[in-house]
């Protein structure tokens, strides 16, 4: 992979782009107009309100990012690194699970589930903020079986979303103030709106058209700004299906929620990275067989519903009581 900040070659791929037979797609959150040599092996693209152009060649494995601004550039430059080593993992038999994730000193691991709003980052920070914790995760997940009969579990490398409410309950709100407005920075696809409002002492959640507007924080920013470790591995060991609900007392539900094809991340519900530069070479979520053998597995472990409320030391002290079905427990960083 290349990254080039040159406004000359930007502008000439970019012309090469739209003077050939081109589609248009969304790609992070813009246009991306998209032109294939089919006989040359070669994708071009281009993104005309990011000013970012792309050359990829996935036969050869050679990608250039080509751009007129710094930041853009090493934004694009870094989520396509991702891409590239996500491709490789999926290859290489990983999944991608849609969970939260926390670890115990022994890399025994609590896997957080749910769709959108459940409660997996709530419960994840929870966790890792007041039950010492590391936290491996806030939204996904890679999963493996490996020859032991365990799933091994990686982190997902990308900025976590937090919402206002959520780092003011966390008691995070005025750290990350004093921090914006010391001159440090948040992530760059963070709404400016959200900087304005961090920088104001204003926590009061932002929405717009219907979407939550929210904190993006960088993974080393958990140890540095808020002092929750991180971890950078484990073995799934405990399942937690959550539900919010404002004033409710923490407790455990006995309502039952079993793992399913729904809880795995696929290319159809990853649209918003579609596969347009040949990087991944499979189905976005990994292997079918690989999501089988890991459903098969993680029913085996302790499952717990519970429902949350809005009193994340309470929640914290409930859900440490996560266990192994034989009377253990889940033991957290000392």
């Amino acid at each position: 992979m290349t990254a080039t900040v040159d406004p000359g070659p930007y502008d000439e791929l970019a012309f090469a782009v739209t003077q050939a037979p081109h589609t248009s797609t969304d790609y992070a959150r813009a246009q991306l107009l998209v032109a294939r040599d089919a006989t040359a092996g070669v994708v071009r693209a281009v993104s005309p309100k990011q000013a970012l152009a792309y050359r990829s060649e996935p036969g050869a494995g050679l990608l250039d990012v080509i751009g007129r601004d710094t930041e853009a550039v090493a934004t694009a430059t870094a989520r396509l690194a991702r891409e590239v080593m996500r491709g490789q993992l999926l290859r290489d038999g990983w999944a991608v699970l849609h969970a939260s994730a926390v670890v115990a000193d022994d890399g025994r691991t609590v896997l957080t589930l749910g769709g959108k709003g459940a409660g997996k980052t709530t419960t994840a920070l929870a966790l890792a903020a007041g039950g010492g914790f590391g936290l491996l995760a806030n939204d996904r997940v890679f999963v493996r079986p490996d020859p032991a009969g365990e799933v091994d579990v990686l982190p997902w490398p990308s900025a976590a979303a937090l919402g206002l409410g959520l780092l003011k309950a966390l008691g995070w709100f005025q750290e990350a103030r004093e921090r914006l407005r010391a001159g440090e920075t948040l992530h760059p696809t963070q709404d400016a709106r959200v900087t304005e409002a961090i920088r104001a002492g204003d926590c009061t959640p932002l929405w717009d058209d219907g979407k939550e507007l929210k904190a993006q924080v960088f993974p080393d920013q958990f140890p540095a700004w808020f002092g929750v470790p991180l971890a950078t591995e484990g073995e799934a060991a405990a399942l937690v299906f959550p539900r919010i609900e404002a004033g409710a007392v923490p407790a455990e539900e006995r309502a039952s929620r079993c793992l399913g094809e729904a809880d795995f991340m696929s290319g159809a519900t990853e649209d918003r990275y579609p596969d347009v530069f040949g990087l991944l070479g499979t189905d976005g979520g990994g292997a079918e067989g690989a999501r089988r053998e890991v459903v098969r597995r993680l029913a085996g472990l302790p499952h717990h519903s519970v429902v949350l409320g809005h009193d994340l030391a309470a929640n914290a002290v409930l859900l440490s009581r996560v266990g192994w079905g034989d009377g253990g427990k889940i033991l957290p960083r000392q």
